[in-house]
């Protein structure tokens, strides 16, 4: 899964989020070389249910997401901490995991939930409101533990040292 991130200052731009994913579109990573990357590992509780989470610890990170992978065990995701609001995209380029992708504030709470389609690679995924986390599990994790918008998940990130924050250059 591979992201883009848009100036919140741009909110509703969609000129701006197009360009921002062409450029992004245009960026080729070699899986042998950036994916996978080696992330740190926290535990997130969500509705009374565990997700050990990969965080991205650095802009291949961030990059790479899950991308070439061909599973995501069961109660695990992938975590994507930005280092402030913004709108956030993601696609799904090179995933071949089906997966459901939660756009969360500052304090965890799920501002919106979207089911990402593996055959459908171009497709983007934009937060419709400035997000500070993205958390990426298996297609339907979400549905089948009763968490929807609105929940809050408990996110320690005191727990994972050296956690990237994304930050767009300005």
């Amino acid at each position: 899964m591979k992201f883009s991130a848009i100036n919140s200052t741009r909110h509703g731009n969609t000129v701006a989020a197009l360009r921002i994913c062409t450029l992004l579109s245009l960026v080729q990573i070699n899986p042998v070389q950036a994916c996978p990357v080696e992330n740190a590992h926290i535990e997130i509780t969500a509705g009374g249910h565990t997700l050990t989470t990969e965080v991205a610890t650095n802009l291949a990170g961030h990059m790479c997401g899950l991308a070439f992978r061909e599973n995501l065990p069961p109660d695990h995701g992938m975590l994507f901490a930005y280092a402030h609001d913004q709108i956030i995209g993601f696609w799904m380029k090179d995933t071949r995991i089906e997966l459901s992708i939660a756009f969360m504030d500052a304090d965890g709470k799920i501002l919106e939930i979207h089911d990402m389609d593996s055959r459908d690679p171009g497709r983007r995924y934009i937060s419709r409101q400035p997000a500070r986390y993205a958390l990426e599990v298996n297609r339907g994790w979400f549905d089948k533990h009763g968490i929807g918008v609105g929940n809050s998940l408990e996110i320690d990130l005191q727990s994972g040292t050296g956690i990237y924050r994304y930050s767009p250059v300005r």
